[in-house]
Parts: structure tokens; sequence; C-alpha cells
């Protein structure tokens, strides 16, 4: 039991370091003008190509019916597009930890194949990095040895993931939605259950909570054994922190990156909720040299993963992208503005509730997707009945999250304002 609220501890850390990742790479977007023009020039095509397939006008090749593509488009998946990133960038600004994690759940539910989820993910992540990243500020802090060590493992597990989650789409397209939802089941059922059941704790203690947590603690153990084993090639790194430095095996190092790439390319997110915590809790090296680092991993796994094993396949939705960078763009501002007025107890139990939603998501949706590989022997309607229940529990749970961060920035923004 203590070994799994550890672990939650470790990765609530992470997601609140990919959050503040994600809040200031937003934030650097809409405060430039020159940036916004680029992101409006970019999304005017998919605005443009929802108007076109609004009026019917798009040949059968290039996204009617009959086309090749594997998902048909519509401008009511583009809507919802937009939605979803809002509600994610509503979970990253005003909780404080990434929202991602709802973002592939959110689009299959919405219909799109799980491998087109992972991969407009991705790209999603990548684009935004790409036109919001504030690196050049953060590069005093990167450790160039590890940096390089970690994008090897992280190339190779990313190569490994979308080969994975290519071969799976390609024997049985069911099997690969079963194996990304089995994945979040298992994840977000960890997670949410122990985040609900931190939330119950410090509501009965009747304690206010902050808003985005504490940091959790890291042991000295694991990271002393594994900086002891003088496996060549040895990087030094936090010369600037501790007297003498530390140094580490580039082979420890480039395995967390395989596992930081696999991850990512499976589940289509940026790696970032992951390398916090191998960095901190099992390599030992500092947050003030691992927020730089992760930056620069999260650029470059983002960035491959998305093109080298997804886009090129034409596994990515580039309007959804386009959707959901808009709508997080908004929704990490109103995020970020609302935990000035509302107490953190309560952004901690919407935490939970949303990781949890997720999860029941993907639950209900397991029995259709066996079913229709002959693992169990469920009637349509049953099968039909539950997948409904999920998605309905799912967006009215986020639903009912994005109305009360959006209703509480309303109320208070005369208070803002001022503030």
């Amino acid at each position: 039991m203590n070994a799994g609220r550890k672990f939650y501890q470790m990765m609530y850390a992470s997601a609140q370091a990919y959050a503040r990742w994600d809040l200031e790479t937003s934030l650097s977007i809409l405060r430039s003008r020159k940036r916004l023009l680029i992101l409006l020039a970019l999304a005017l095509p998919a605005i443009l190509f929802s108007v076109a397939v609004a009026a019917d006008q798009l040949p059968d090749i290039l996204g009617g019916k009959k086309a090749y593509s594997p998902a048909f488009y519509t401008p009511g998946i583009f809507l919802v597009s937009i939605l979803i990133g809002l509600c994610a960038g509503l979970i990253t600004g005003c909780i404080g930890a990434g929202g991602g994690f709802i973002i592939t759940p959110a689009l299959m539910s919405a219909g799109i194949k799980g491998i087109l989820a992972v991969g407009t993910d991705l790209f999603h992540i990548f684009a935004k990095a790409i036109m919001g990243t504030t690196v050049h500020k953060k590069l005093g802090n990167v450790s160039v040895g590890l940096a390089v060590a970690f994008l090897v493992g992280s190339g190779i597990g990313v190569t490994g993931g979308g080969v994975i989650n290519r071969a799976l789409y390609e024997a049985n397209p069911v099997l690969s939605d079963t194996f990304i939802s089995v994945i979040y089941v298992v994840l977000l059922g960890f997670l949410g259950i122990y985040a609900m059941s931190d939330f119950m704790k410090q509501r009965k203690a009747g304690g206010g909570g902050d808003a985005h947590g504490g940091p959790a603690s890291s042991g000295e153990g694991l990271p002393a054994k594994l900086q002891g084993m003088k496996i060549p090639p040895m990087i030094p790194f936090d010369q600037d922190l501790v007297p003498g430095g530390k140094k580490i095996s580039g082979l420890f190092v480039a395995l967390c990156g395989a596992v930081v790439g696999f991850m990512a390319a499976i589940m289509g997110v940026g790696g970032g909720f992951l390398t916090f915590p191998m960095f901190v809790y099992i390599l030992g090296v500092s947050s003030f040299t691992t927020v730089g680092t992760d930056i620069l991993q999260i650029i470059f796994t983002a960035g491959y993963a998305s093109i080298t094993q997804y886009a090129i396949y034409g596994f990515i939705f580039y309007t959804l992208a386009m959707g959901m960078l808009l709508g997080s763009l908004v929704g990490i501002q109103v995020g970020a503005l609302t935990t000035k007025v509302v107490p953190g107890i309560y952004i901690r139990g919407f935490y939970a509730t949303a990781i949890l939603a997720g999860f029941v998501n993907r639950l209900f949706a397991l029995p259709g997707k066996l079913t229709e590989m002959e693992i169990l022997s469920l009637s349509p309607g049953v099968c039909n009945f539950l997948t409904q229940i999920g998605n309905f529990g799912f967006f009215i749970a986020v639903g009912f999250f994005g109305f009360w961060v959006i209703g509480a920035f309303i109320k208070n923004l005369s208070g803002l304002k001022e503030g």
C-alpha cells in the first residue's frame, strides 16, 4: 500500500511538472501577437476544410465516406476537438496537473480510432511545443550528457511503441483500440483510486489543501545504488548544485528514456508525466536539472513519434490537432486564473473525478471491443448500452468540471481584473 501511494505521489508530482511546462508554453503563445497570427494561419485551413465538408463539396478521395483514410471527418468532430482541448486546458491550468490524459479517451469516445487519437494528440503536443517553447531560457539547466543518453533511449522506445501500435492496427483495428483502452484502464484506474483516496483523506482532515499539491519526497536508496554502479559511460550532472557533482551510467538514463518513449508512442502523450519521477526518484537528478532536460525530451519525443511513427503513415488528423490546440490555449488561461478564487481541496477532488471518468470510459468500452474480437459473447445491445454509459459518464463529468470552472471564472471576473 505504501509503495502504491509513493508511486501515486511520484506520478502526481510529474503531472505537476508537465502542467507547469504546458502553462508556460501556452502563455508564451498567447502573449505573442506573431505566434497568434501563425496559429491563426495554421488553423485557417482546418476551418475552411470544415466548411467544405459541411457543404459536402469534397471528393471521396479527399474526405468522403469512401476515402481510403481510416476515419471519416465531419465539422462536428472538429468542434468536439476544440471542446476536448478546452477541457484538457482547464484541467491543466486549474488543477496544476497535466490534463492530456483525457484527450485520447475523449477522442476515442467521439468516434476516432485509437491509433489516430494517439498520433493526433502527439502532433498537438509537438505543435504547441514548437510554437510556444521557451527552451532558450532553460538551457542553463540542461545536462547535455543526460539529454543525449535519454534521447537515444527515447528514440528506441518511440520506434518500438509506434511499430507495435501500427502492427496491432494492421492486424485488427479493434485489437488496436482494445490494447490502447487496456493501457488507459490500468493506468487511470490506479491513479484515480489513489487520487480520490488522497482527496477524501484531506477533506476528512478538514484541510483546505493546495490546489496544486505539495511535492513528493524523493528517497536516497535507489538513486544512490544506481549512481554507485560504475558502468561506462558515466555521465556527470548537477555540478553547480552539489560539490564535485554526481555521476550515473548512461545505460540507466537510456533505459529510462526508452520507457518514456515507448509509453509516449503507445498512449499519445508527451512523456513528461514519466520523465520527472524517473529523473528525480530513480536517477537522483535535481528538479532544477530535470525541468530543462524534460523540455527538450518533450519536443524530441512528441516530434519524432508524431512525424516518423504516425504522420507518414496517415495516422494524424491535422484538423483535430488544430482544434485541440485552439481549445487548450483558452482553457489553460482560464483554469490558471480560476485557481486564485477556488479552494484547492475542491480542485484536487475534480482532478480525481476526471481521472476516474477516463478510467470508467475506457473500462465500459472494453466489453464491446472484446465481443467484436470474439473473446466475449455479449449481445450488440448490451455492448452499446455499456459503451454509452461510459461515454455519457465521461463527458458529463468532464463537462460539469468545465462549466464549474468557467462559471467560477465569470463569477469572479471583476476580482480577477482587480488582482
